[in-house]
């Protein structure tokens, strides 16, 4: 990301009992997700960047800065050109859902905001033109959602901030309405800050990962490089996986395999994925990695990958992660695997040592890959000692008016 545009946002106060003291530096295009556990100061950033709580510090989008304290320049939240999705879809209940998407549109235009979407596109991309003449509450959970954040695109934003948009909905709802944030992701160049406490949303949907903890910054830095960063307790919890870019290779139809082609080595998976030259986004839980010191010769798991130790962490009393680098020569893309003590001391394994690494389940969990802009480094704070176990759970709700404090 070397000479791109970015958004730099550091703040630092107190709200209630409450402080927040972060500084980060994000790309302008792509998902940003802010992930952590309840009260970690996720929703806090959100509303300090739209202005909706006032913290000392530094905003700048871009060439334009919103926010400087030191020099006395505060630009109020109705000036701002974002968009702003809260938990709870918050539809005019007088407005058909035309009229609803077309609040922000005329707003924008009597600003002298200049068009980049259109009605057409958003109904479009989100799937909603049969519902444009029904009222709110003629909605379904996934369509009042669907329509907020199309309002919130209409209103021609330079950045969309999204609050947990899908914590208020169930399951099958949320299955639903992450297929057109991934559509909106390819389709709009607009940046989008999008904060969750599911992991899952996080692995299928961003590019950029920032890790709060206590309302200060653990780590930020690309997707793929936070998940795979042994160091951090995001990989010692529970649901820890590493997301990779893959590409689709070939299609054996007598077996119905795909072959997906990973930095360092192929993977097989159930079925047609996709064309050959698509690139697809793929998961892989480090409790489905069983290691080996010898290839093994007669077994079911498809996927074994030679691959070279990086480094050794501890989970627990019982438990390691072995952070992975694919390849002969570990030249390839980064792995981790949860095994037990025992079972490391039994194989005598350390830092620099070649082994297999038998991969037991892969799962492609988005239609696309990730954009990784060129040149960002990942910023670890020290120490990390946030709690492991906090941060798959979730997030506190957050007010969806001015209110303060906002903390979650």
């Amino acid at each position: 990301m070397s000479g791109d545009a970015v958004i730099v946002a550091s703040y630092r106060g107190t709200l209630g009992r409450f402080t927040l003291d972060t500084s980060l530096v994000l790309p302008m295009r792509g998902v940003t997700a802010l992930f952590g556990p309840s009260g970690s100061g996720k929703t806090t950033v959100l509303r300090c960047i739209a202005g909706l709580s006032h913290l000392s510090g530094r905003l700048v989008v871009g060439n334009e800065i919103w926010q400087d304290t030191s020099a006395r320049i505060f630009r109020p939240p109705h000036e701002r050109p974002i968009g702003y999705v809260f938990q709870e879809a918050s539809l005019f209940p007088h407005l058909s859902v035309r009229e609803n998407l077309l609040y922000g549109f005329r707003r924008a235009r009597k600003a002298g905001v200049r068009e980049e979407t259109s009605l057409g596109d958003i109904v479009t991309l989100l799937g909603i033109g049969h519902l444009l003449d029904r009222a709110p509450e003629r909605l379904s959970g996934g369509e009042r959602q669907r329509v907020a954040i199309g309002r919130a695109l209409l209103s021609q934003p330079r950045l969309l901030l999204m609050d947990e948009p899908l914590s208020a909905v169930d399951r099958i709802t949320k299955e639903e309405i992450l297929p057109y944030l991934e559509v909106l992701h390819e389709n709009l160049s607009i940046p989008i800050v999008y904060v969750s406490h599911d992991i899952d949303e996080v692995e299928r949907l961003a590019d950029h990962l920032v890790l709060l903890e206590s309302g200060r910054v653990i780590a930020s830095g690309p997707l793929v490089d936070i998940l795979a960063n042994s160091r951090l307790p995001i990989a010692r919890a529970a649901h820890a996986a590493t997301v990779l870019e893959a590409r689709v290779e070939a299609f054996e139809a007598r077996d119905g395999l795909t072959t997906l082609q990973i930095d360092g080595g192929t993977l097989l998976v159930p079925g047609r994925v996709a064309q050959v030259g698509a690139v697809r986004r793929v998961r892989i839980a480090a409790e489905e990695i069983s290691l080996a010191v010898d290839r093994p010769s007669r077994t079911s798991i498809l996927n074994v990958l030679p691959a070279r130790i990086l480094a050794i962490d501890t989970v627990n009393t019982a438990q390691v992660i072995v952070l992975l680098m694919v390849g002969e020569q570990g030249e390839g893309a980064r792995l981790m695997a949860r095994i037990t003590k025992r079972s490391l001391d039994g194989l005598g394994l350390g830092p620099g040592q070649s082994v297999y690494a038998q991969v037991k389940a892969v799962s492609i969990v988005s239609s696309r890959g990730i954009a990784n802009p060129e040149g960002r480094a990942t910023t670890i704070a020290e120490p990390v000692v946030a709690n492991t176990a906090q941060l798959s759970v979730g997030a506190a709700r957050a007010t969806q008016g001015p209110e303060e404090p906002a903390v979650a």
